[in-house]
């Protein structure tokens, strides 16, 4: 018997939820749906999923909460799936562990592409890292991040980034594929007491862009998810983004 990838839909809309689970029972994924938060918190606890969509807006409370509740013994990939277009939002969500962020509507190919990405990287947790420490560089496309020597090529070349440049490309790299907030970035480059502003975040951004990309109008590596943060791409991912 075929041993299914499980993931809980959680999404009090019938239609939307009945047009999740098509797709994904499509492609070949085992599914189970939850209406109010009750209701997936008691789902996910007993089928322990590989993935969880997660509308924010629940009948019996907000989604946010549901993160916070599922994270305190999980690390389960949580996709937020939302027609809230607040930044603020975004941000909450995944400050407080979610693993992404897709707001509504939005096409089915670059859903099933993020699921593809957040299962990969789950069966990865715990092992990515330590093949970075192993073999001290990871490779995407023409980027190599070199960990042991602490510089970043392209085509082979040294791209001459500065301390926190270096510092910003191989934290993205390390999480290749999800998205970082601004919080979380600057708190792990400049420390826990840094402030708010994220001009300087920005300005290095900008001056990375123009070592590591042909076109940083249009990026190739590193992706801002506006109002939110940054996502460096997965060399796996076929997202489109």
């Amino acid at each position: 018997m075929e041993n299914k990838i499980t993931i809980v839909i959680v999404e009090d809309e019938r239609a939307v939820a009945d047009l999740l689970k098509t797709v994904l029972e499509a492609n070949h994924y085992h599914v189970l749906t939850a209406k109010t938060a009750a209701e997936a918190e008691a789902l996910i606890s007993s089928h322990c999923p590989d993935v969880i969509l997660l509308d924010l807006g629940l009948p019996d409370g907000d989604g946010l909460n549901l993160i916070r509740l599922v994270r305190k013994w999980s690390q389960v990939p949580i996709l937020v799936v939302s027609a809230r277009m607040q930044q603020g939002d975004k941000v909450k969500a995944l400050d407080l562990g979610a693993d992404d962020y897709i707001t509504k509507p939005f096409g089915t190919q670059e859903l099933l592409a993020r699921i593809r990405t957040a299962i990969r990287h789950s069966r990865n947790a715990g092992t990515e890292d330590e093949a970075i420490l192993q073999e001290g560089r990871l490779q995407m496309g023409s980027l190599v991040i070199d960990y042991n020597r602490r510089c970043v090529y392209l085509d082979g070349k040294d791209v001459h980034l500065t301390q926190n440049e270096y510092k910003i490309v191989a934290l993205l790299g390390k999480h290749a594929g999800k998205v970082l907030t601004y919080d979380f970035l600057r708190k792990n480059i400049w420390g826990p007491n840094t402030g708010g502003n994220n001009q300087i975040l920005r300005v290095n951004m900008a001056n990375i862009r123009r070592k590591i990309e042909k076109n940083p109008a249009d990026p190739r590596y590193i992706f801002t998810e506006v109002g939110v943060g940054y996502r460096m791409e997965d060399e796996e991912s076929d997202s489109g983004s």
